[in-house]
């Protein structure tokens, strides 16, 4: 090329990048000049970087969670990342300076790879534009127009590389083709940052600078500090996975609220607050619930965990939600008549259901519950459901039965109240803190003992419940407080012992399992429960299941918040099991048994058996628990 080409080509450049830079830049300074997360740590770095390799390098995630558009995906992303050394020598001989040859050294089978992967390239971003442009699934709308210009772009570049091979590089219609490749690189750089392909860039350091546990609820930070309000309130990591949205609408496709049709949309949520970013920035007074984000969608949210668990690029959804839940609640603008009863009644009663309780105390000598006098090998948490609640009384005393049946030693507390669950996820922080610290003061004086203790002196020692949501709150939520309790779910318990319960004495039920989101995608277990339901019928799965399992619609705080809009999350779910044809609903959650009792009663007439896996394995035994339940 002469040096007036060269010219050109060094002012296109400069262009090119001005324009990219003048919108990366100002994204990059509002994250910057965002409040710092107080709770971050960077280390360990290691378990950080191997997240980056599996779900940015192999793209792991996005192909496990969608694996047709996921893999197409991929081969785009592996694609552009075997681009880069074609693109910095296609740059190169612009200027005269090339270093692959497309006659000598490695540079043919280089080529030949790149031609392979533009082949892929342009088959993948076809495939995916005819997804979202021609099939339409919903919850990738509404449609982007730039979008469908990334696609094309994308494609121009494959179809000007592939090219080559049959046009004469050096004549002129080489350079018309040179050219033509080098103006759409140049065109498709500064769009970039303007558009949902910002995750180019982005996404591989929000991957890297998730907060270290799922869903983890940040503290809340001096006295001033009351969730997020305004802009000022707006953190770092906060601003960071705003503008790492790619719009999958992965999900949108799994929200419980948005699947029964509810306003709430996890993308807007994310969305909603890098506009209010983009217009006010995060040093604003202005507030966040208003003009972008919505308060009745915030409020809607059960906290299951789906959307942050299908997020392809680290963004996680909840420590938003809950932050502007927070933010509403703490400065009194959440008006709820349903939510503003419970608070009264946790800070009364000390438990969600509103009972005395004497009526705890009673239940307990009823059923000769002994308490924990610290020589028991386990402290059997109670939760209110399991201390009031029929139902979740059946499910506790099943457990008992069980223990008792395998040797377990085991008491409950003398007190207790609630784990703060409800108030933690719908807000109210003052409130939990003082639940959590009062449950604390009891564990102290009721010598739970056991190896390692914090500057409190409250020492680890081995719970168990069964409620997943008093499971998280306990081993988690509670260390903002001083608490580190070990603490584990009924159906982990029950699973170590399985070869010791008593084998099925009937027929072989089928009994579908209903994962509880608190305790499989916050915990991970998903083959425990399935392990001690084998033994006495067979196991199904319904189409959402594990990972992917559906909500019953009682997280968040939102069992107690009376009606839903929309259909009835529980109504959807309970709908799913019974066309499975089980003759029995599996559940491991006392939250999930009240609400899908109600929806199997509202989906038929003879509803399937709904038992908790203790209840199961307790049936075996030939207890009469549920008759000792009142």
């Amino acid at each position: 090329m002469n040096w007036p080409g060269r010219v050109v080509l060094l002012l296109a450049i400069a262009v090119s990048v001005y324009f990219f830079w003048r919108k990366f830049g100002r994204a990059l300074r509002i994250i910057r000049e965002a409040k710092p997360d107080a709770d971050f740590h960077l280390r360990p770095i290691w378990p950080r970087v191997r997240k980056v390799l599996w779900e940015v390098g192999a793209q792991g995630l996005v192909i496990a969670q969608r694996p047709l558009p996921g893999l197409a995906h991929a081969f785009v992303f592996w694609g552009f990342c075997v681009f880069a050394l074609v693109t910095v020598n296609h740059i190169a001989l612009g200027f005269g300076h090339p270093f692959l040859s497309r006659s000598s050294g490695w540079g043919p089978i280089y080529f030949l790879i790149a031609a392979i992967f533009a082949v892929a390239v342009a088959i993948s971003i076809t495939g995916l534009a005819i997804r979202r442009f021609v099939i339409r699934p919903k919850w990738l709308e509404p449609l982007s127009p730039e979008s469908g210009l990334i696609a094309f772009l994308i494609f121009a570049l494959m179809i000007t590389y592939l090219a080559t091979f049959w046009v004469p590089e050096g004549d002129a219609a080489g350079w018309a083709l040179w050219w033509a490749h080098t103006a759409v690189l140049l065109f498709f750089l500064p769009v970039i940052p303007g558009t949902k392909h910002m995750h180019l860039v982005v996404s591989p350091l929000t991957i890297f600078l998730e907060r270290d546990s799922f869903s983890k609820i940040p503290p809340l930070v001096g006295d001033e500090d009351f969730g997020l309000i305004a802009g000022k309130d707006v953190t770092q990591l906060v601003a960071l996975q705003a503008y790492s949205c790619v719009e999958c609408g992965r999900c949108t496709e799994h929200c419980p609220a948005n699947n029964t049709g509810k306003i709430l949309n996890p993308k807007e949520i994310i969305l909603g607050t890098r506009h209010y970013l983009n217009e006010f920035g995060p040093k604003s007074e202005e507030p966040l619930l208003g003009k972008y984000l919505s308060m009745e969608a915030a409020f809607q949210c059960t906290t299951c965990g789906a959307c942050e668990f299908q997020c392809p690029v680290g963004i996680q959804h909840l420590p938003v939600i809950v932050g502007l839940r927070r933010g509403a609640v703490n400065t009194g603008k959440w008006e709820n008549s349903y939510g503003a009863e419970m608070f009264v009644t946790l800070e009364r009663q000390g438990n969600v259901l509103g009972f005395p309780p004497s009526d705890r105390e009673k239940f307990i000598e009823k059923n000769g519950l002994p308490y924990y006098d610290g020589t028991q090998e386990y402290c059997l948490w109670m939760g209110c459901l399991g201390s009031f609640d029929p139902n979740g009384r059946k499910i506790l005393l099943a457990l008992v039965e069980v223990m008792n049946h395998l040797g377990i030693t085991f008491g409950v507390l003398k007190q207790e109240k609630c784990s703060g669950d409800p108030a933690r996820r719908l807000g109210n922080d003052y409130l939990f803190g003082e639940l959590a610290q009062n449950n604390l003061e009891q564990i102290r004086e009721n010598g739970l003992n056991g190896s390692g203790a914090n500057a409190d002196g409250v020492k680890a020692k081995k719970m168990v419940s069964i409620c997943p949501h008093c499971v998280r709150t306990i081993g988690e939520d509670w260390k903002e407080h001083g608490g580190n309790v070990a603490i584990e779910h009924h159906s982990e318990l029950l699973a170590r012992y399985r070869d010791k319960l008593p084998p099925n004495g009937g027929g072989q039920k089928s009994m579908v399992f209903h994962d509880a989101c608190y305790l499989g995608r916050y915990r991970g277990v998903y083959d425990q429960p399935r392990d001690v339901i084998a033994r006495y019928g067979k196991v199904v799965d319904p189409p959402r299941a594990r990972q992917r399992g559906f909500c019953c619609g009682g997280g968040g705080g939102l069992m107690f918040l009376g009606e839903e809009s929309g259909k009835r999350v529980n109504l959807e779910r309970a709908q799913e099991l019974v066309a499975t044809g089980a003759s029995v609903v599996a559940a491991a959650c006392p939250f999930c048994n009240s609400m899908l009792r109600d929806g199997l009663a509202a989906t038929t007439s003879t509803p399937p058996e709904l038992l908790d896996v203790a209840q199961i394995a307790a049936a075996a035994i030939g207890g009469k628990s549920a008759a000792r339940s009142d």
